[in-house]
């Protein structure tokens, strides 16, 4: 093997379950105040700006950041309990998620100090939506074949061609996105990628939503054609991105947003089931939070590690490659479940209402992070089987 696989034995602190009994008491103070409902994934206030904004004002955002920059320098462990909280009660997070999941990281390693001054603490004030440009037409999630080309012009570079399956595009501020400034070599074809800050909503970008089964609009095609970008907001090396990205993808990649997309229509068959459950709903319902418990554990080992200063890359492709297969398929065995469910259980409708878009959402979910296929690959090239 090339690496050693290890998930560390990590249990949350005490502080972690105080915080955790503030973000619900929050959270239950938003449902009440109709912000959101989590009983309704299918929901068209998915984008709540003024909820982003008092989840900044709790200081929920950028809780790992320096204090400079607008963050609260807790743990990573203290973000991993408010971002299962909030995935938990389907809560509105889309604006401000992405930036304070990678985007925000990134930029702290690699942005000049101004945007880092400029940017960061807006961020953490929940004013800021970010989408990240990875995949592109005809390459998919094989980063290393992205083609859209970033050309040297004065005082910055002119970029032209086009970003996919780009998550919020058509609400974000910023795009942290990848391009090609020089041609991959024969020993090297992840060289030649560069990462540059992308500020949305100028001349030369054309965004273009991409409609979903369930009649949403959350991915997009994003259209560049000769728009500008300035020196200082490339971020990091010319041509050496793909070592960025790979430690970017870590923190996609191992959060509990990744296998709890579907979780709603497990609890909800909980409460369906009610308190006296037959021997084969049990045992169903039993086996599925035993596989989501050990899920779980991994997830918050590698958010352990992060809080560590490593790099766990391949662990955290584990954890979504399992999230995801799980994620797609508790629709399906809920249903399968619910079969046995009486008819005139309480919530029986809302369970219906809930399977229907969970079914029609799940496809999607193998997009999102990266694919299956292209997941394996890395796993397996990190334990040197390929």
């Amino acid at each position: 093997m090339t690496a050693a696989l290890r998930f560390d034995p990590i249990r949350l602190p005490g502080e972690c379950e105080q915080l955790r009994k503030e973000v619900r008491a929050f959270l239950a103070e938003e449902i009440a105040g109709g912000t959101f409902n989590p009983f309704k994934p299918n929901r068209e206030d998915i984008d709540v700006p003024a909820f982003c904004r008092r989840v900044g004002e709790r200081g929920w955002i950028g809780m790992t950041w320096p204090k400079k920059y607008g963050g609260h320098e807790r743990s990573f462990l203290e973000r991993y309990v408010v971002t299962e909280e909030m995935r938990v009660a389907n809560a509105p997070t889309r604006r401000f998620f992405v930036a304070d999941r990678q985007s925000g990281p990134i930029l702290l390693k690699y942005a000049p100090e101004h945007v880092k001054m400029d940017i960061l603490p807006r961020i953490c004030r929940g004013e800021l939506c970010f989408s990240i440009g990875m995949s592109e037409p005809n390459s998919g999630s094989d980063l290393f074949a992205a083609k859209t080309r970033a050309t040297k012009t004065d005082g910055g570079y002119l970029i032209n061609g086009t970003k996919i399956w780009t998550s919020s595009a058509h609400i974000a501020d910023y795009m942290i996105a990848i391009f090609r400034t020089s041609q991959p070599t024969k020993e090297n074809r992840r060289h030649g990628l560069t990462q540059f800050l992308v500020k949305m909503k100028q001349p030369g970008i054309n965004v273009n939503p991409i409609g979903q089964i369930t009649g949403q609009f959350e991915f997009n095609e994003v259209v560049f054609t000769d728009h500008f970008i300035p020196d200082d907001h490339v971020l990091g090396e010319i041509d050496g991105a793909w070592k960025q990205a790979t430690s970017e993808l870590a923190y996609e990649r191992s959060g509990p947003e990744r296998f709890l997309e579907t979780y709603y229509v497990l609890t909800e068959l909980v409460r369906a089931v009610g308190d006296k459950p037959d021997t084969r709903s049990a045992e169903g319902i039993g086996r599925l939070v035993a596989q989501l418990h050990t899920m779980r554990r991994m997830s918050v080992s590698v958010a352990g590690m992060l809080q560590a200063g490593k790099e766990p890359v391949v662990e955290a492709s584990i954890v979504k490659d399992i999230g995801t297969v799980w994620e797609q398929q508790l629709p399906h065995r809920v249903r399968e479940l619910a079969a046995f469910v009486e008819e005139d259980a309480g919530n029986r409708e809302t369970l219906e209402a809930q399977l229907a878009f969970a079914i029609k959402t799940a496809p999607k979910l193998t997009i999102q992070g990266g694919t299956t296929e292209v997941l394996r690959g890395i796993i397996a090239r990190g334990l040197g089987l390929r």
